[in-house]
């Protein structure tokens, strides 16, 4: 698929949202990507899972898919199959990003870091962070979109990877013209 038809994906599934909305980083946006909303649906999931897997391929052997939850969640699991690999995921944990539930990873086990949208790539390095202190290798970084234009991860030295990339306006709320202009806010994210 193509970036612009997964786009389009988004659209029709009512995915890409157009409006004012409360980012969970804290920063307002007039676009959101509700991706649970495409990944409702089981056969988009894996199609989008697989694709994403497919940009790294030759990275193998690779231990397990690790995401932030909730909302990669579902991705690592997708990327996870298509890899034929396992997936964890980190929670935060007064206030920090943790392996918990009985994952854990050996010494030198190689991980790939999904997401299912990249704003500013906190909760991504968060997690990377996370499987690098249970003794694990970042062997690259994944997501459905990037809405930073690509500059979440440009210093990064792994691969970085994502499906859509595109380069959404963030405001901190003093300086959001949104707000200037009292367009009602919806916070859709998953930290309430």
């Amino acid at each position: 698929m193509t970036e612009a038809e997964i786009i389009t994906l988004f659209r029709q599934s009512r995915a890409l949202l157009e409006g004012h909305f409360e980012l969970s980083s804290g920063l307002h946006s007039d676009r959101y990507f509700q991706c649970a909303l495409v990944l409702q649906d089981p056969t988009l999931a894996t199609h989008l899972g697989s694709t994403l897997a497919k940009l790294f391929v030759g990275l193998e052997p690779i231990a397990a898919i690790a995401a932030p939850a909730i909302g990669g969640i579902l991705v690592a699991h997708e990327v996870a199959r298509a890899l034929h690999t396992r997936a964890i995921f980190t929670e935060r944990v007064k206030g920090t990003m943790t392996l918990r539930r009985g994952f854990s990873l050996q010494p030198g086990d190689r991980v790939i870091v999904v997401e299912d949208v990249i704003t500013t790539g906190l909760s991504t390095r968060e997690t990377m962070a996370a499987v690098e202190q249970a003794s694990g290798v970042v062997m690259g970084v994944g997501a459905l979109v990037d809405r930073s234009g690509g500059t979440a991860f440009k210093d990064s030295s792994v691969p970085h990877h994502t499906l859509v990339t595109l380069a959404v306006q963030s405001y901190v709320p003093a300086e959001c013209p949104l707000c200037r202009n009292r367009i009602p806010i919806i916070k859709p994210g998953s930290r309430i």
